[in-house]
C-alpha cells in the first residue's frame, strides 16, 4: 500500500521540525509493518531563502529517507496541487493520498467556492491517474488568523461545508474518499509554535485524524497511539 502526504507548510514543515508525516510513519511502523511504503516526488523541509537551515534537516535524523517522501510545499494549496496530483499519482503509483490543505489557499488564492472547485478538479486528476485511489481529506482546522479575522473564519466555515458535500458528492466505491475530523481539542497555545504550524502535540494529533479516519472505515492498521 502506498501512501501520498498531500499539503501546504503545515504538512512539509521547517528545518528542525518532526513534521507529522514522521508521526504518521511512527503509525504505520507499527500498525502495518513490512505493509506499506510512503511516496512521493519530494522529500526536504522547508528553508526560508538567506536563513540557515537544513532541507534534510529533521529533528530525528534517524527518520528514513524513504519515509521523508512526500507532496507538500510551503504557501501551497488546492490550487497549486490540482494541476499536478495526477502526474505525482503515476509516478508514485499512489494508492492512498493524505491531504492537508486548504488554509493557504483562503488565506491568499481563492474564496471557499473557488477552492472547493480546485478540491474537484484534484480529485478528478488523481483519479485519471488511478481510478482506485483513495484520498482523506482533512478539514481546515484551527489557527490563529481565524481569531481575529471574522470574514476570514468565515470563509474557512463555509469551505469546510463544502469540502463535506465535495467529499459526499465524489465518493465511490470504486474509488473512496473520506473526511477527517478536525482534531478533538486542537489549541492553538500548545498545539501549534506561532498559532498556525503544529508543534510535536499538533503533529500527533493530525496524525491521528488520518490513522483514525482510516481505521474506522477501511479498517487499515489500529487506532492511533503516540509514542
Amino acid at each position: 500500500m502506498r501512501f501520498l502526504f498531500v499539503g501546504d507548510s503545515m504538512t512539509i514543515g521547517r528545518a528542525g521540525d518532526w513534521t507529522w508525516r514522521y508521526r504518521m510513519w511512527e503509525h504505520l511502523e507499527r500498525v502495518l509493518p513490512g505493509g506499506y511504503e510512503i511516496v512521493g516526488p519530494r522529500d526536504g523541509l522547508y528553508v526560508p531563502e538567506g536563513e540557515p537551515g537544513d532541507p534534510a534537516g529533521y529533528a530525528d535524523p534517524a527518520f528514513p529517507a524513504a519515509a521523508r517522501r512526500h507532496l507538500a510545499g510551503w504557501g501551497e494549496g488546492w490550487l497549486h496541487m490540482a494541476p499536478v496530483i495526477g502526474e505525482a499519482v503515476a509516478a508514485a503509483r499512489a494508492d492512498v493520498l493524505l491531504v492537508s490543505l486548504g488554509l493557504i489557499d483562503l488565506g491568499f488564492y481563492t474564496n471557499s467556492e473557488q477552492t472547493e472547485e480546485n478540491v474537484r478538479a484534484f480529485v478528478t486528476a488523481a483519479r485519471a491517474a488511478n481510478p482506485g485511489i483513495r484520498a482523506v481529506l482533512l478539514p481546515v482546522i484551527p489557527n490563529i488568523r481565524a481569531t481575529y479575522d471574522a470574514a476570514f473564519a468565515a470563509e474557512c466555515a463555509r469551505f469546510n461545508e463544502l469540502l463535506a458535500k465535495a467529499v459526499a458528492d465524489l465518493d465511490t466505491a470504486a474509488s473512496p474518499l473520506l473526511l477527517a475530523s478536525v482534531p478533538d481539542g486542537y489549541e492553538l497555545r500548545t498545539d501549534t509554535y506561532d498559532g498556525t504550524h503544529p508543534g510535536p502535540s499538533g503533529e500527533h494529533r493530525l496524525a491521528a485524524a488520518f490513522a483514525g479516519a482510516m481505521h474506522r472505515a477501511w479498517g487499515y492498521g489500529g487506532p492511533y497511539r503516540p509514542r
